[in-house]
C-alpha cells in the first residue's frame, strides 16, 4: 500500500507540474486553456463529503448496516477521486484510471490490492481496445467497477445520497479480469465477463467467475438491463458456486420524471447454517422528479431478505424508505439533504437493541 501512496503522490506532483507549465505556456502563447488540457487527458476531479445524524445517538457511533455512510453523528470526507479516461476509437486503444481516497475507499478494496482499512484505493485501471468488427467489438482488460445494480460508488450519479441495502449487500463492488461487449443494434447490446470473482484482484480459488449482461433500450423513455454472474467465491473452495441475477429497469414517462426499478436474487451452495443453499434477494424502487434546473426530489423504497444471514450477519428481512431533495447551486456543485428510515424484523440496530433506526444527512458533491 505504501507503493500505491507513493504512486499517488508522484501523480499529484506530476499533475501539478503539468498544470503550472500549462498556465505558463498559456500566458506566453494563449495556445491551450486549462479546460482543453483537461479534455486532452480526459481528466476530472470529484469531491464528496457529508454529515449523518442518527436519532438513536448510538454509543458505537455507527449507523448499523450502512456502508459508505456508516459513521453516525460525524462529518466525513467520503470520497476524493482523480480520474483519467480516454474512449477507444475504432481499431484504437483507450483507458480508464481512477484513484479514490476517503472513507468510501475503505469499503471498495479489492482483495489482494491494499489493506482493508486503508483510505486509498486504486478503484479502476483498465485498457480498452475497439476491434474493427462490425459496429466495433470492445475489449476491456484490468480492474473495473461492477456492472450490477442500479446505483454506483459516486453519490453524484445516484438519485440519493445513501446507498440501498441491495447495493451494500446483494451485489459485488469490483471485478478484475476481461470484459467483451458488442452493440448488436442501436437498441440492443450485450457482453461477457471473465473475472477473478467478487471484489478480488487475486483469485481466491482455482476457478474464474463468468458474467453475462444485456441492455435493451427500444425508446428514449425505456431501458432494461439484465445481468447474470456465476462462479466460485469462497476461499480455497472449488465446489460451492454462487449465482446472481440482477435486473434494472429505467422508465421516463415524461420529461422531468423518472422511475428506477432494481431486483436481485442470489444463491450460494452449502452456505446456509444447516449446510443447505443460502439465498438472498430483494427489490428497490426509486422515483425522481426535476422541478426545475436547480431542484429535484427523489424517493427510494426497498426490501432486502437475507434469509440465511450470509450477507448481513443476521437472518432478517430489511426495509428502508429514503427521501432526498437535491439542490444544484453552481456548476458541478450538488447539495443533498436526506431523511432515511431503516427497519428489520430482528433487533439489529444500535448494537442489537432496536429493530429500526432513523437518520438525517447532508451530502455535498463537487465535480471539476
Amino acid at each position: 500500500m505504501k507503493v500505491l501512496k507513493i504512486m499517488i503522490l508522484i501523480m499529484a506532483l506530476t499533475l501539478s507540474g503539468f498544470v503550472s507549465s500549462l498556465k505558463a505556456e498559456e500566458t506566453k502563447t494563449g495556445s491551450m486553456t486549462l479546460d482543453e488540457f483537461k479534455k486532452t487527458l480526459g481528466m476530472s476531479v470529484y469531491l464528496q463529503g457529508g454529515y449523518t445524524y442518527n436519532f438513536r445517538n448510538p454509543d458505537s457511533q455507527e449507523n448499523e448496516l450502512r456502508v459508505f455512510d456508516h459513521k453516525a453523528n460525524s462529518f466525513t470526507l467520503d470520497l476524493a477521486q482523480l480520474v483519467f479516461v480516454k474512449d477507444a476509437p475504432m481499431n484504437g486503444v483507450g483507458y480508464k484510471f481512477k484513484l479514490s481516497a476517503g472513507e468510501t475507499a475503505k469499503w471498495i478494496h479489492s482483495r489482494g490490492l491494499g489493506a482493508a482499512d486503508d483510505s486509498f484505493d486504486l478503484t479502476e485501471a483498465y485498457i480498452s481496445y475497439l476491434a474493427p468488427l462490425g459496429k466495433g467489438l470492445r475489449f476491456d482488460f484490468g480492474k473495473f467497477v461492477t456492472y450490477h445494480g442500479a446505483e454506483v460508488i459516486e453519490a453524484k450519479d445516484n438519485p440519493n445520497y445513501s446507498r440501498s441495502f441491495l447495493f451494500n449487500y446483494a451485489i459485488p463492488f469490483i471485478h478484475t479480469g476481461l470484459k467483451v461487449s458488442y452493440p448488436f443494434t442501436e437498441t440492443f447490446n450485450a457482453g461477457i465477463h471473465i473475472v477473478n470473482g467478487w471484489d478480488n484482484t487475486d483469485d481466491n480459488n482455482k476457478s474464474k467467475t463468468i458474467g453475462l449482461n444485456a441492455g435493451y433500450a427500444p425508446m428514449e423513455q425505456l431501458s432494461i438491463l439484465l445481468n447474470l454472474m456465476y462462479g466460485l467465491e469462497k476461499d480455497d473452495n472449488n465446489s460451492d458456486n454462487r449465482f446472481l441475477f440482477d435486473w434494472v429497469g429505467i422508465v421516463k414517462p415524461v420529461k422531468n420524471l423518472s422511475f428506477v426499478l432494481n431486483a436481485d436474487y442470489a444463491t450460494e451452495e452449502e452456505s446456509a447454517a444447516d449446510g443447505d443453499t443460502a439465498k438472498w434477494y430483494g427489490f428497490a424502487g426509486i422515483v425522481k422528479y426535476d422541478f426545475n434546473d436547480p431542484f429535484s426530489l427523489s424517493l427510494r423504497a426497498e426490501y432486502f431478505n437475507d434469509k440465511d444471514g450470509v450477507r448481513t450477519g443476521a437472518e432478517q428481512a430489511l426495509k428502508e424508505i429514503t427521501v432526498t431533495p437535491e439542490i444544484r447551486l453552481a456548476n458541478g456543485l450538488i447539495i443533498r439533504p436526506e431523511y432515511r428510515h431503516d427497519w428489520s424484523d430482528k433487533e439489529v440496530f444500535d448494537s442489537g437493541q432496536a429493530k429500526k433506526q432513523d437518520t438525517i444527512a447532508v451530502g455535498v458533491m463537487y465535480t471539476w
